[in-house]
């Protein structure tokens, strides 16, 4: 607004009028220069003048802050889209394998002559137990994240895959399998519900299965097969076999491995093997 817009304004409130030589208030007698302003004069105008560089202020703040948001907005949408962008293996942690039961292993002696869990087949895939490494597995597979969870002796890192009803952990133990996560566990288990149904663990291609140990031991054999494929155990239950070994390689090297067998309904539907060797 142009200072003389404001003046016939504040003339048309008071009455009177702008055009006329001088700047009598109708009904009163005093005559006021226009060259000589007031003291209030001043004082308004001045006080006008601060009340629109006030004004001017806002509005640049507001402005600023329009474009701040604006620019807030823009980087929470792109790292809201760059989160879905990242595979949900990526971003949650797959089931752990399940827990050793100890009772497995109450009143069991290392009776077991013969070497066990020394190599493990995944379809054509053939691997060896402490000599190859997760991340093989994994590139081999072409699908998995490795895992990792527990530290000093508990450490563990492992892979987690699904089939069907199956599912399988290949595990290192995070002491024993070194820094190359040697492979020292694998667990299969037959669900008794389509394992597909959770999404947490990556889907292996069928051509990676069985899961084969030692050439001859695979989930849904009879007890009557697995005697034949391996011998007597070490323990046997109801649902459950265990086989245990412990021996002195030839490098002077402890080796001690195991098999937890489970059954139901007459057939394996659960192996669990592992190996570790220390001096």
């Amino acid at each position: 607004m142009t200072r003389r817009k404001l003046t016939e304004l504040v003339l048309n409130h008071l009455n009177c009028d702008p055009d006329q030589g001088s700047n009598r208030v109708r009904g009163h007698s005093d005559r006021l220069s226009p060259t000589a302003p007031t003291r209030r004069d001043r004082a308004s105008d001045e006080s006008f003048e601060r009340k629109m560089m006030s004004n001017r202020a806002m509005q640049k703040r507001s402005r600023f802050n329009v474009g701040q948001f604006g620019v807030v907005g823009r980087k929470t949408l792109f790292l809201l889209l760059f989160l879905l962008a990242i595979p949900a293996d990526d971003c949650f942690a797959q089931t752990p394998p399940p827990p050793v039961d100890q009772h497995a292993f109450e009143r069991v002696s290392p009776t077991f002559v013969k070497r066990l869990a020394t190599r493990f087949s995944l379809g054509a895939f053939a691997g060896r137990f402490e000599e190859t490494r997760l991340g093989a597995v994994r590139d081999a597979v072409g699908e998995g994240t490795i895992q990792h969870q527990g530290d000093a002796g508990d450490s563990i890192y492992w892979l987690c895959y699904r089939r069907a009803q199956h599912r399988l952990w290949v595990v290192s133990n995070g002491e024993m399998g070194g820094p190359d996560h040697l492979v020292t566990e694998i667990i299969e288990e037959l669900t008794e519900k389509d394992a597909g149904a959770s999404a947490d663990c990556a889907i292996i291609p069928d051509k990676f299965a069985p899961v084969v140990f030692d050439g001859k031991l695979h989930l849904g054999m009879s007890r009557r097969e697995v005697i034949r494929a391996l011998g007597p155990p070490s323990k046997s239950e109801a649902a459950r076999m265990v086989y245990s070994h412990a021996g002195k390689l030839a490098d002077g090297f402890d080796e001690t491995a195991w098999l937890i067998l489970r059954f139901r309904e007459g057939k394996l539907a659960s192996m669990r093997g592992s190996k570790t060797t220390t001096n």
